[in-house]
């Protein structure tokens, strides 16, 4: 395992169970001390009492110091998991060495080194495991002075019950945790590659757009230069509605590729605002009306008045939904919106169209999609931009026709009055 999945935030999170697990032990080898006692004469208590009351000692000092100033090297956590082995094995070399049935305890440490430190690390501390039980097998001491067959028959079978107990919740709760962990950290770096891969998608577009609104700019200069020609030639009196109606069209173009620059710089800076969706809606009634003046768009008010952060980029999105409601709808398009449960707002845009394909439905704006009419580029950008404010995107399609939800978070700044 690579030292890639933790960080100084998650060794924070982390040292809480390297304290339960090390606490745990602490109190285990007191009560089993304090057991031992009751049977027999311990022929090193105290010092195996010291033992276990410097372990739990050092255990908090330990987790004082990785809340408080967490490591950055997986060293440093190896060092403090081999003093766990070292201070183990003491007890148990003071308590009846490889004859005590707690010998178990110098796995903990191992598993947890597995989790936590590089592979190179947690086969050093496994070889220091297996060398500290070693040596307890060849320098081990009674547990206790004088004969005591039945007291120590029955104090092993009850020690080797509690270290199968112990072990199994320590590794439950402290490994276990530490692996639902790791798999979550796993799953969000797979979603950032996911969501990175789609920015790239976004960006690319983006750079095709703005290089062909740099080589559109160019030629509708000169139809706009042509367009005032034509009005003065001498025989334009009967060209005067077509040519108003150009000089119209060119001035169109001209506005959007303006809009376009100013998303492009607003996104640039991150610049929001934060409006109530009525508001909201109403600016994009006003661009709906420029952009198809003759569509048979029915806005369904009242609409709510939650605030939500917008700016041009969500406002383009939300228009190029519309218009693929218009494309496959073009006699009737409904607007409405209302609250969730949860205080968010759903924006809801309905069509009597035949309804999105298996492809596109499937996919709805998670990667650009084959179209015809070039739906699925929209969907994608629309999508993106709505995970982008902390939205979403769903369809329903049905035979009747398709509908569209955006739900955007509310937001937490309160909208400017008018």
């Amino acid at each position: 395992m690579q030292w890639l999945t933790y960080s100084q935030h998650d060794f924070r999170q982390a040292a809480q169970y390297l304290l339960w697990m090390r606490l745990a032990i602490a109190g285990i080898q007191l009560v089993a001390l304090w057991i031992a006692e009751t049977l027999m004469v311990l022929t090193y208590r105290a010092e195996a009492l010291l033992l276990c009351l410097l372990y739990g000692v050092l255990a908090t000092l330990g987790w004082l110091w990785f809340t408080r100033r967490p490591p950055s090297a997986a060293l440093t956590v190896s060092a403090g998991l081999a003093l766990d082995l070292v201070l183990i094995g003491g007890w148990l070399l003071l308590t009846g060495g490889y004859t005590n049935p707690f010998t178990s305890l110098l796995l903990l440490p191992i598993a947890v080194a597995v989790l936590l430190v590089p592979l190179s690390q947690s086969i050093a501390l496994t070889g220091l495991g297996i060398a500290i039980y070693s040596l307890l097998v060849l320098f081990h001491t009674p547990i206790a002075t004088g004969t005591h067959g039945a007291d120590m028959a029955q104090l092993h079978l009850f020690g080797m019950w509690a270290t199968f107990a112990l072990t199994a919740a320590i590794l439950l709760l402290v490994v276990g945790t530490l692996a639902r962990r790791l798999q979550r950290q796993q799953s969000q770096l797979a979603q950032s590659r996911e969501s990175r891969l789609r920015d790239e998608q976004i960006i690319a577009l983006g750079l095709s757009a703005a290089g062909i609104a740099h080589r559109v700019g160019t030629p509708l200069n000169t139809l706009a230069l042509l367009v005032d020609e034509l009005r003065h030639a001498p025989d334009s009196a009967d060209l005067g509605q077509d040519l108003d109606l150009m000089e119209q069209q060119l001035r169109l173009c001209s506005d959007h590729l303006q809009q376009l620059t100013a998303a492009a710089a607003q996104a640039k800076t991150a610049q929001t605002e934060t409006l109530a969706v009525s508001a909201w809606l109403s600016r994009l009634r006003e661009s709906a009306t420029l952009l198809w003046p003759a569509s048979a768009i029915e806005w369904q008010p009242p609409f709510p008045d939650t605030p939500v952060a917008v700016d041009t980029t969500l406002d383009q999105a939300a228009l190029n939904l519309i218009a693929n409601a218009l494309g496959a709808s073009p006699d009737w398009v409904g607007i409405c919106a209302r609250n969730t449960e949860a205080g968010d707002v759903e924006v809801i845009v309905e069509d009597r169209g035949a309804g999105l394909d298996t492809d596109m439905a499937n996919a709805l704006g998670q990667a650009p999609v084959e179209s015809d009419t070039g739906l699925g580029v929209g969907l994608f950008l629309s999508n993106a931009t709505l995970q982008r404010f902390g939205g979403t995107l769903r369809a329903r399609t049905s035979a009747t026709g398709t509908t569209m939800v955006i739900e955007l978070p509310r937001a937490h700044a309160e909208p400017p009055h008018d």
